[in-house]
């Protein structure tokens, strides 16, 4: 029978070879590729905390980042959602009263606004472009512990997730980089300082599943937020569900699709009721596109929709018919 041999014994610490010199310097580079992103994108890196009453204390909170010298800062949509006074600390030591000019729920993604000039910013980069097993960098105030870098790689990308409102965000990048609550709405950075992401959710209980929202979704948001305080998207006026198709209609009108979008409820004067869609339809196509649940007709109404004719197909009863809608915003 082997010995086992204890850590803790003087006898029995193994001798370790020394480390080759390459594995000492793809450490020293690993190190210095956190470190300079650290020191580049760090000073814009903001502690957002907030106040949904009137009390005294702080009620909550999370991170941002500063992409303007004039003092605009991305973070998280349900960082701010409800907020009655926020306020911003910023790594130099000042703290700043900020407003909410707008948050986007179905992206939880919010814009803040501090007074100031010629302050830190980071620089946004592209998402697209973003590898799996990539170094990534988070930077955020977790638990209260202000200014905590962590970093890791990119697990998988373009995952989906469900956002607190319920509508589905795509493009979604997984990461291995270790985040707890407070470091939401912090920056998701690449080894050139570069902001990739704005992190967004964690798997409570789960190690290594962290989740943020591409930089390239909040180029458009923010954009969008900053001109109008919300994001524009188009309305029909109608609720739905998913709904499997009857095998025998499908062969008839040879759908290839196994499930379309049961209107269950449609709204007096809007859209969907001007355009003649009634309850009961299932709706398959929507403006020559095939939807077959209810989060496809949500991406289908984005702003480039609004006043524009979309043509609808859906099932009637046993009848295929083509309808018209103009989305409302």
């Amino acid at each position: 029978m082997p010995r086992l041999a204890f850590l803790d014994h003087p006898q029995a610490t193994p001798t370790l070879p020394a480390p080759a010199v390459d594995e000492a310097e793809a450490l020293d580079a690993y190190s210095r590729a956190v470190i300079t992103v650290v020191d580049k994108v760090g000073p814009a890196v903001a502690s957002v905390s907030v106040k949904t009453s009137r009390r005294f204390r702080p009620e909550g909170g999370g991170s941002g980042v500063l992409f303007t010298p004039d003092g605009y800062l991305l973070t998280n949509a349900h960082v701010v959602h409800g907020a009655k006074e926020v306020s911003v600390a910023l790594p130099d030591g000042t703290t700043h009263d900020a407003h909410v000019v707008g948050e986007d729920p179905p992206t939880d993604l919010a814009v803040v606004h501090i007074d100031g000039a010629h302050l830190p910013t980071a620089e946004l980069g592209k998402s697209s472009a973003l590898r799996v097993g990539q170094l990534v960098v988070a930077i955020g105030n977790p638990l209260g512990f202000s200014f905590t870098v962590s970093a890791g790689v990119v697990s998988a990308l373009g995952r989906s997730l469900r956002a607190q409102d319920g509508h589905l965000m795509d493009a979604i990048i997984q990461t291995d980089v270790a985040l707890n609550p407070g470091n939401s709405g912090g920056p998701l950075v690449d080894s050139r300082a570069r902001v990739v992401g704005i992190n967004t959710a964690m798997i409570m209980g789960a190690q290594g599943l962290s989740f943020a929202v591409p930089v390239d979704t909040a180029r458009w948001i923010l954009g969008e937020l900053m001109q109008h305080s919300r994001v524009r998207r188009g309305v029909l006026g109608l609720a739905g569900q998913v709904r499997p198709l009857d095998r025998r209609l499908a062969r008839r009108h040879s759908l290839t699709q196994k499930t379309g979008v049961e209107v269950m409820e449609v709204v007096p004067g809007k859209a969907a009721a001007a355009g003649g869609v009634r309850s009961g339809d299932i709706v398959l196509a929507l403006d020559g596109k095939m939807v077959t649940s209810v989060d496809e007709v949500h991406k289908l109404l984005d702003a480039s929709s609004i006043g524009r004719r979309m043509p609808i197909k859906a099932l009637r009863g046993a009848a295929l018919v083509d309808l018209e809608v103009v989305p409302g915003e």
